[in-house]
C-alpha cells in the first residue's frame, strides 16, 4: 500500500475588495513560501470584521470576494473567515504549515507570532512584500483614482 505524502498547507488571509495585480501577486508569493506540493488556502475575511478592523464595510461583499480569489488559478481553497475572528481556532481547523502575511499586516504578524509562540505549534510565517509600482497596489488607491477621474 502507498500512502499519499501530505501536502504542506499555506495558509494566506486579507479582504481582497477589489482585487488587483497586488493581490494576486500576494497569493503567488505566499503559496511559493510553502516550497514545492504545497496547498493554498485563502481565508477571505467577513463583512463585519473588515467593519470592526477597518471602521468601514468593504465595497465588495464576502461571498462575491471569496468567489473571486477562490477563482484564481494559484488559489487552491478560499473560505469566509470566522465571524468571530480568532487566530487560535483558525490554526486548530486549518493546520497550516505556513502562515504568509502581507506587507502591510504588521498587527496580524504580531498576533500570529504571540499565538504560535503560545500554542507551541510548528508554523512558519513567512511576511510577503510589496510589487512593483506603489501607484494602484490598494484597493483604497484604485477607488481615489476612479473618483478623481470621475471628477475630471
Amino acid at each position: 500500500m502507498v500512502t499519499k505524502k501530505k501536502k504542506r498547507v499555506v495558509l494566506a488571509s486579507g479582504t481582497f475588495d477589489l482585487l488587483h495585480l497586488g493581490h494576486v501577486r500576494f497569493l503567488e508569493e505566499a503559496k511559493k513560501a510553502g516550497g514545492k506540493d504545497v496547498e493554498l488556502i485563502v481565508i477571505v475575511a467577513r463583512d463585519s470584521t473588515v467593519k470592526a478592523r477597518k471602521g468601514k464595510k468593504p465595497i465588495m461583499p464576502e461571498d462575491q470576494r471569496r468567489a473571486l480569489v477562490e477563482s484564481l488559478k494559484v488559489v487552491d481553497e478560499a473560505i469566509l473567515g470566522l465571524e468571530d475572528f480568532s487566530i487560535d481556532q483558525v490554526i486548530e481547523q486549518i493546520k497550516p504549515d505556513v502562515i504568509a502575511v502581507g506587507h502591510d499586516q504588521d498587527g496580524i504578524e504580531k498576533e500570529l507570532l504571540k499565538a504560535i509562540e503560545e500554542k507551541k505549534v510548528a508554523i512558519e510565517v513567512a511576511k510577503i512584500g510589496r510589487f512593483g509600482k506603489r501607484d494602484l497596489d490598494s484597493s483604497s488607491k484604485i477607488v481615489r483614482k476612479i473618483i478623481e477621474a470621475f471628477n475630471k
